[in-house]
């Protein structure tokens, strides 16, 4: 079974409080041993109360762990909508400068282009697997950047691909994207799913039915045979 726990919330600011509990707990293992900690995380509007928590909580330990991106969209990190800028300004980045962060945007690079940068830049940094991958998931089904539609789909879900990153085009997508692939998600040593309200509940309950994962690609991680989820949701 790929849930690992489910744990609902009464409010989101008791989840937000819970899981970033969890996860600075978690990221503390490394930090005992005197080791970098890290943590891939999810953008858009979600888990802004979640980061607000864990940037006090880890505090000066943030200079020990590298931080990356699940996707993001292919605009500047001064851009509003840069999921870049929203975790440095919630998490409060800008106070511990040592921190490592691996950027996804690339300038004068296209998506395609920025996607192999940072491929190349988290073989380098040999940090894999991620301690913590926390995700997200739309309306429409979609997780990191595995939009339905999407022209890449197939290469960044298939479980064997050597690729880190992929670049990604998609119906339900503004900007083009640069989605983390299956892989580096499906090895996290601990991974989560942050859904709120009603509506995200009945879509997770329909994902984990049958049926053809593209059409809802969250399947692609829950059907993952090494994923061991768990799910943090609030009304």
């Amino acid at each position: 079974m790929p849930v690992e726990a489910f744990n609902k919330f009464e409010s989101r600011d008791q989840l937000a409080e819970a899981l970033s509990d969890r996860i600075a707990e978690l990221l503390d293992l490394d930090f005992a041993s005197g080791a970098f900690a890290s943590i891939a995380l999810s953008g858009g509007s979600t888990p802004k109360g979640v980061l607000d928590r864990l940037g006090p909580k880890l505090g000066a330990n943030m200079e020990m762990i590298y931080f990356a991106l699940v996707d993001e969209r292919n605009v500047s990190p001064e851009d509003d909508r840069s999921n870049e800028k929203m975790i440095r300004n919630h998490l409060g980045l800008q106070q511990h400068p040592a921190s490592e962060f691996l950027s996804l945007y690339a300038e004068n690079q296209d998506a395609s282009g920025a996607a192999e940068l940072a491929h190349g830049k988290l073989l380098a940094d040999e940090e894999l697997p991620f301690d913590v991958v926390t995700l997200g998931m739309g309306t429409d089904g979609h997780t990191a950047s595995f939009f339905p539609g999407g022209d890449n789909l197939n290469a960044a879900t298939d479980p064997d691909t050597e690729k880190l990153f992929l670049p990604m085009l998609a119906p339900g997508a503004k900007e083009p994207r640069i989605t983390m692939a299956l892989p580096p998600i499906a090895s996290a040593k601990s991974l989560f799913l942050h859904i709120e309200g009603d509506e995200k509940l009945a879509i997770f309950e329909e994902a984990l039915k049958d049926g053809p994962a593209d059409d809802m690609p969250i399947r692609h991680v829950l059907r993952h045979p090494d994923v061991n989820l768990q799910v943090y949701w609030a009304g």
